[in-house]
């Protein structure tokens, strides 16, 4: 039987605003994905999902989860 997990982690929850900047800084400012999950202390599947559905938004899909843009929240 596998033993309980002592120190289990969270969840963390990010808002818009911090969102977007992470893909702000790969875009707009050309910092390496790597450079960018390092700097924010996420993980590299955290800002690729992030990079994601803002590319889905911007070609016209809804994306997944709450929306990044301006335009996608107001139509949400």
């Amino acid at each position: 039987m596998p033993k309980p997990l002592s120190n289990p982690k969270t969840r963390r929850a990010f808002d818009t605003d911090f969102k977007l900047q992470v893909v702000q800084m790969v875009k707009t400012q050309g910092v390496s994905i790597s450079q960018v999950y390092k700097d924010m202390e996420l993980g590299p599947t955290a800002v690729k999902y992030l990079l994601g559905q803002f590319e889905a938004e911007q070609s016209g899909h809804s994306g997944i989860g709450k929306p990044l843009t301006a335009n996608h929240q107001r139509i949400r």
